[in-house]
């Protein structure tokens, strides 16, 4: 995207703000990690400098190190989740709607003069572009309904078309569609002026896309409560056709031999097996667990800058030499660590099952576990 954006010469004042309005998600993922090396580093530091020894030696204790950086990993984890729940939602739709913009003026951003461009169904061919205006256009698409059309145009001008999409408004066009099965069967006409819609997930497939990453907790949970209430429903449809079914097989078996239905015995205990396979399926959709996973994520990522306050503080006074150049070390492998095992969780809670909140949770468990492990080791020593 970024080669695209400068390459198509787009205002320098657009661009700085598509930066800013994806900052939001450089600072949400990074915090947390940034408190994590910086606290190694710093205490690191001090200890390989001899200046927590002096500390105690002054009267002081480890409380004096360990609660000035608890309170700054609060803050920060504050910090995180505010810009993760907040910032990062509104600066997606505004992102959004300056891409949208800037597709709009300068087409070439999306439609590239003399190229080809392929979306879902449909297929645009351009020649020259010079500001919103596309020369010698040809369309191929497929419709709802199963028709093949081509379309060509002298000229075309792009529009923003608010809700709808985008807008190409065709001058001197030809249009000719044709069945999907019988060729033979065919229409075309001839017009002056065409207006063809573009809908914002074609022409802009990545940036208009919102995932629960980018909604807040709030809407996320709200999310998760009417996928339920859907999936409720169509579990208790299912249940009530699983029950007839039920009871036509019970019927069966109680007339006996005897009776006209009894060989249809076998399509009522398939028919049995058919609902119970939908109700599992329900019961493991993967859109509710990816929305579960995300609105515990949502919590677990920014506050793990609290849970590597303890980490990085207990491993900080066990450095000899080389404070700083030790931590940075140890806080990109921890980082990467975190990473992976954050990553295999939320995996295995999307297809193997596992509870989503200790699938996301974890990490932090284990960072918090080690650090007050490390900790009254060292006290006591």
């Amino acid at each position: 995207m970024a080669k695209t954006v400068l390459t198509q010469r787009v205002p320098f004042s657009q661009v700085v703000l598509l930066i800013i309005f994806s900052l939001p998600t450089v600072i949400a993922m990074s915090a947390p990690f940034a408190c994590l090396v910086g606290t190694l580093m710093t205490v690191g530091r001090l200890t390989s400098d001899n200046e927590i020894l002096v500390l105690l030696s002054s009267g002081l204790s480890y409380k004096n190190v360990f609660f000035p950086a608890i309170i700054v990993g609060i803050g920060i984890s504050i910090l995180s989740f505010f810009t993760n729940d907040v910032l990062l939602p509104a600066g997606t739709i505004q992102f959004n709607k300056l891409w949208k913009k800037i597709a709009v003026s300068t087409p070439a951003i999306e439609l590239q003069a003399n190229s080809v461009k392929r979306f879902r169904d449909t297929i645009i061919v351009t020649g020259g572009v010079s500001g919103n205006t596309i020369h010698n256009l040809l369309i191929l698409d497929k419709t709802q309904d199963g028709e093949r059309r081509i379309i060509m145009a002298s000229r075309a001008e792009l529009k923003d078309g608010g809700r709808e999409g985008l807008s190409l408004n065709l001058e001197d066009a030809f249009i000719q569609s044709s069945k999907e099965i019988i060729r033979e069967d065919y229409d075309y006409a001839n017009t002056e002026f065409l207006q063809y819609w573009v809908s914002n997930e074609d022409i802009i497939p990545g940036a208009m896309n919102v995932t629960p990453r980018e909604m807040t907790s709030r809407d996320v949970r709200k999310a998760i409560f009417q996928k339920r209430a859907e999936l409720t429903v169509r579990e208790n449809d299912r249940k009530i056709r699983l029950v007839n079914h039920a009871s036509a097989l019970e019927n069966i078996l109680r007339a006996g031999l005897d009776s006209e239905d009894w060989n249809r015995r076998a399509t009522s205990v398939s028919a049995m097996q058919r609902e119970l396979n939908a109700i599992n399926s329900i019961r493991k959709d993967r859109t509710l667990t990816n929305n579960i996973v995300e609105l515990y994520r949502k919590f677990a990522v920014p506050f793990g800058a609290f849970f590597f306050v303890f980490l990085a503080v207990s491993l900080g006074f066990m450095a000899k030499k080389s404070g700083q150049t030790v931590g940075f070390i140890f806080g990109v492998i921890i980082s990467v660590l975190y990473w992976c095992m954050l990553f295999i969780g939320q995996t295995m809670a999307l297809r193997v099952g596992t509870p989503p909140f200790w699938s996301i949770w974890l990490p932090n468990i284990i960072c918090l576990f080690i650090g007050v492990i490390l900790a009254l080791f060292r006290v006591r020593k």
